[in-house]
């Protein structure tokens, strides 16, 4: 991919859509949600209200330009950095991409803006719709989606119904479990009554893998998922982790933050900043080294930074840096992750992935599971 895209990024691996050709349409985490489980933070521009928020025509030009120079993707996907639907030139990109490649268009929604019959006209152009319910009331979707004041459940719900019936492509619904909150056999059983209302051809279910933009967002392990696949029809997969064993240039992407994660704790914003990439992009990478146990994470206030497994952050009361230690150097990649395990789960203490997001040591920010400033 070139750097000179504005709005497309990747191929980069998916765990749903292989080979993914992401495109988005909106300024970073604006969007009709303020999921408190979303890998990108919170929301910043919480809104319902529908425009072109980047110029249709010079999206088109870009993907003119990907398909004559290289083309080679399994989806094409209106994802990004916000809510796509919002944008009210999507059904038009759409038609594009259908009209000019084989390559399936795939539009990832929470699906809260289908209840307008100008966006579910627009969505029944692609290939592929997801759309993410993982509650089934007002006061767990309030709690969980923290929506636009606008957004009423029965209002959303009602819209995806809507959408089911006058679409004959294909309907994804990803449901997103959070420990304590929507995963008990009694709540997961009223969410896949649900969703057989809605009717779709394939049930995924996610949890926090990544970093959530609230530390109190803890994820379900792979067997408590696994146990919880049958109350679903269809029966629900787990979304499966992409192996990057076969694609060159992926690990090359890796080896490279790797290496800056091994001279310096970074968050995904400074990764991305630092090689020009889309921060989907960087998060995908960083997902695929925290399942090989090859980095951390820690939190210090409202930022999550990574950290190479083989790096001691040591920090002063004060917060201040006093010593870092590395204890691998940049050219032993390989057995860094081998010489020391950072669960992806911390147990208890942990609330979600790595050491606990600075949990560790003497808490968050002080001791050592601080971080430098």
């Amino acid at each position: 991919m070139q750097s000179t895209y504005r709005y497309l990024f990747g191929p980069v691996p998916s765990r749903r859509f292989g080979r993914s050709l992401g495109v988005d349409l909106t300024p970073y985490k604006t969007c009709c949600h303020d999921y408190i489980f979303c890998q990108l933070g919170r929301t910043t521009n919480k809104t319902i209200r529908r425009r072109e928020y980047i110029p249709t025509e010079r999206v088109i030009e870009e993907l003119k330009h990907w398909l004559s120079s290289d083309g080679q993707a399994d989806y094409i996907t209106l994802s990004g950095s916000g809510e796509p639907t919002l944008h009210t030139g999507f059904g038009k990109i759409l038609e594009f991409i259908r009209t000019n490649t084989d390559v399936p268009a795939a539009l990832l929604t929470n699906g809260a803006m289908l209840y307008l019959p100008a966006v579910r006209q627009a969505a029944s152009t692609a290939n592929v719709v997801k759309v993410s319910p993982s509650a089934w009331n007002q006061a767990l979707f309030t709690w969980m989606n923290r929506p636009s004041r606008q957004l009423q459940f029965e209002q959303v719900i009602d819209g995806q119904k809507k959408f089911r019936a006058q679409f004959d492509g294909r309907i994804w619904m990803e449901i997103f479990l959070i420990a304590g909150m929507n995963s008990m056999p009694a709540d997961v059983e009223k969410i896949a009554a649900l969703a057989k209302e809605i009717a779709p051809d394939c049930i995924q279910l996610n949890t926090a893998v990544r970093p959530p933009s609230e530390f109190f967002v803890a994820p379900l392990s792979r067997e408590r998922m696994s146990a919880l696949r049958h109350m679903f029809q269809p029966q629900a997969e787990i979304i499966a982790e992409f192996s990057t064993s076969h694609h060159a240039h992926v690990q090359a992407n890796q080896d490279t933050i790797l290496e800056m994660l091994l001279r310096r704790p970074c968050t995904a914003t400074q990764i991305a900043d630092g090689f020009g990439m889309h921060l989907n992009e960087v998060l995908k990478y960083l997902g695929n080294l925290m399942r090989n146990d090859q980095i951390r994470t820690q939190r210090k206030k409202n930022d999550v930074y990574y950290i190479a497994a083989g790096i001691q952050v040591v920090t002063n009361v004060t917060g201040s840096v006093s010593q870092v230690v590395q204890q691998f150097s940049a050219g032993s990649l390989k057995s860094a992750s081998s010489a020391q395990t950072s669960p992806r789960f911390a147990g208890k203490t942990g609330r979600g992935m790595g050491d606990g997001r600075g949990l560790g040591g003497g808490g968050r920010g002080k001791g050592s599971g601080g971080l430098p400033k």
